[in-house]
């Protein structure tokens, strides 16, 4: 289950009113997409804040929207492509209220109270939670005077702020952290790196319905739509012991398919969620097969030399003999024939087979992402595998390796010294991994290789 260490703070208010503006400004990144277009945010996104020397959670949520109308006093409607969402996100928002300390209460001083503003209001005043009420966009003076007007909603005092410029945001943070409970001491075991597991792949092949079976709950939206998540989504968890940082991402489509605008951000954020993860969990579609744009997600990860899974989700739905898997599996190694070290997974996320292994795995792969070879041994392999297959010759000149060390884990790195790295071919560096792979099998892990010239250490030149 998802660990409380913190005390959570959770940003709520009707669409558009600069949730994910003050989202970033109070974790001090831009996790949250913040885009002029009302129903951006649909899940509800965790960051890490601190004021004042105290810790907290803070959550944004999607925007609040309690009436059928769905328009601001402007007219403003909201976003045509989150209308069918508009319970999910309410629900989503429920439960960060829920499960909040103190909430912040959001408006927008710029257009003013609203029915809307109202309704959420309403809403709030029958929870039980300590309710912060902040007037966003008060951009000037005039602004934080107009800004008066939501003592009507009868919420106590209003703090103006600007999200985006962080003006006010002090007072406002010095009275949240008035209400937070003190944060309880961290267990030894929360001392523990936790191991950043993402969960990536192309548009609608069950990301979000693997991460809420990993789960057990409805931590994200769900549906068959493709481009439902947009944000990469953090939870954590503990497995056995380990802390655990999931990550659900947005679909990644191919460059030339991402449309400008929230899509480009959403795959920028599923880039940098891969940038965060030690294992990447790369999920494909067992009813289309390995496409290019499955090739091209797994580039994307071997670029940023991280661990990885493949998982071939939907396997409910593919007709089965015998030999299914078996064909599959020579299918997903044949169209991703640079991740041959790979472990393949079939599951369906659906009716949650084989689900329960994937986490282990996952962890076993993380481990093997850790392991360092003995320098002996490492040059023990390196000899067998010259004597087996004598290096490659350019121009009379014959490639020489004088030893090898492991110069770090996470990723496996390896240096060779020998005496011309522009002798090294890359075919027959992928000999000396393949040699090293089989006495360390580094499952799941990608290797570098540097050769660097023994003779010219002051220039060292090399090439991985």
């Amino acid at each position: 289950m998802v660990q409380k260490r913190k005390p959570i703070v959770a940003l709520v208010g009707r669409p558009n009113v600069g949730k994910s503006t003050l989202f970033n400004r109070l974790q001090g990144a831009r996790r949250a997409i913040v885009e002029d277009t009302p129903g951006t945010t649909r899940d509800r996104l965790y960051g890490e804040s601190e004021w004042a020397g105290v810790p907290f959670l803070v959550v944004d949520t999607g925007g609040l929207e309690l009436r059928e109308g769905r328009e601001t006093r402007q007219g403003t409607p909201l976003a045509l492509d989150s209308a069918d969402y508009i319970e999910a996100i309410r629900n989503q928002a429920q439960v960060a209220m829920d499960e909040a300390d103190v909430i912040v209460f959001l408006v927008d001083a710029q257009e003013g109270l609203t029915a809307a503003d109202r309704d959420v209001a309403d809403l709030l005043r029958r929870t039980q939670k300590p309710v912060v009420l902040a007037a966003n966009k008060c951009d000037n003076e005039a602004l934080r005077q107009q800004a008066l007007e939501f003592y009507a909603l009868g919420m106590g005092r209003v703090f103006p702020i600007s999200a985006l410029h962080g003006t006010g945001t002090g007072d406002l943070l010095d009275e949240v952290v008035s209400h937070l409970p003190p944060a309880p001491p961290e267990p030894e075991e929360d001392k523990v790196k936790p191991v950043g597991i993402a969960i990536v792949g192309r548009p609608n092949v069950g990301k979000s319905s693997l991460l809420n079976r990993l789960l057990g709950q409805e931590r994200s939206i769900v549906s068959p739509i493709p481009g439902t998540t947009r944000d990469a989504i953090d939870t954590y968890m503990e497995w056995d012991g380990q802390p655990i940082l999931l990550i659900d991402t947005a679909g990644i489509r191919r460059r030339g398919k991402v449309q400008p605008g929230v899509e480009k951000y959403s795959v920028l954020r599923a880039l940098m969620a891969i940038r965060r993860a030690d294992v990447v969990l790369l999920l494909l579609d067992a009813t289309e097969g390995v496409t290019a744009q499955d090739a091209h997600v797994a580039g994307y990860i071997l670029d940023e030399a991280k661990s990885v899974i493949v998982l071939v989700n939907k396997w409910d739905l593919v007709p089965k003999d015998a030999h299914t898997i078996e064909a599959y599996t020579q299918h997903v190694r044949s169209e991703l024939h640079f991740l041959d070290y790979v472990p393949v997974l079939f599951i369906s996320a659906l009716t949650g087979k084989r689900v329960d292994q994937v986490l282990p795995l996952a962890l076993q792969v993380y481990q093997e992402r850790q392991v360092r070879i003995p320098t002996a041994d490492l040059n023990r392999i390196v000899r067998e595998a010259v004597a087996r297959h004598a290096p490659p010759s350019k121009a009379g000149k014959r490639l020489r390796i004088y030893y090898a060390t492991q110069a770090g884990v996470d990723p496996p790195t390896f240096v060779f010294f020998v005496n011309d790295a522009d002798l090294v071919h890359f075919s027959y560096e992928r000999y000396l991994e393949n040699q090293v792979r089989a006495a360390y099998p580094f499952v799941g892990t990608p290797l570098r290789f540097l050769f660097r010239e023994r003779e010219r250490r002051e220039g060292e030149k090399g090439r991985k």
